[in-house]
């Protein structure tokens, strides 16, 4: 594992990698941010099953790829929200021609005026969720203080549970393919059940 992505995990620009596809996903769903922070940490894990029992230097640190890639999402939710929330009537016309997008405004804006801003940690883990959730924020024009506290929380949930993946499945199953190929599916067995949870109290709402 290390040696296929040997050049990149055994360089500081890592983090830089890991915060430029965290910070763009919020506009581009499709970059493999999580994959690439659960490569990262599964070579930290190789690093730190070294035989002589110390990591060494060219593995990525542990917690700074977790403050990194957290520092990152919550950045990518600010620029989309802010951009959402100063589009004015173009973009309000851009949301009303998408019902996916129109739901999520609709249902974010009740969910925060409740207090109910866990949504915004569980759509994290949703795929494209994120996107959903920081532009409707945005567009819905809720206040700074009811949207960034629950993005942070979001974006440190995501962050630790990615690098924790990949991190034990090295140390469970090796520095190998197979280890991160399981920790990327558990990801996604995530994503699949916020999804769900998402969805749920619209189809509720609905009936």
């Amino acid at each position: 594992m290390l040696e296929s992505v040997g050049s990149l995990t055994g360089s500081p620009w890592i983090y830089a990698v890991v915060a430029l596809s965290v910070l763009c996903d919020v506009f581009l769903p499709v970059l493999p941010s999580g994959v690439l922070v659960i490569a990262a940490a599964t070579a930290a894990a190789a690093g730190s099953g070294a035989a002589s029992g110390r990591v060494p230097h060219e593995v990525p640190d542990m917690l700074i790829l977790t403050l990194c890639a957290a520092t990152a999402s919550v950045l990518g939710d600010l620029v989309a929200y802010r951009l959402a929330r100063r589009g004015g009537a173009r973009l309000d016309r851009a949301i009303a021609r998408s019902r996916r997008l129109s739901r999520a405004q609709e249902h974010l804006g009740a969910a925060l005026a409740r207090g109910g801003g866990a949504l915004v940690v569980i759509a994290r883990f949703a795929p494209a969720g994120r996107s959903v959730v920081s532009l409707g924020a945005g567009a819905a024009h809720r206040t700074i203080r009811e949207f960034l506290p629950w993005s942070a929380l979001a974006g440190l949930a995501w962050a630790a549970y990615s690098v924790s993946l990949g991190y034990f499945g090295g140390q469970w199953l090796g520095a190998t393919w197979l280890a991160t190929g399981v920790s990327v599916l558990a990801l996604f067995a995530a994503g699949a059940g916020a999804a769900y949870v998402v969805r749920r109290p619209r189809a509720a709402a609905g009936a």
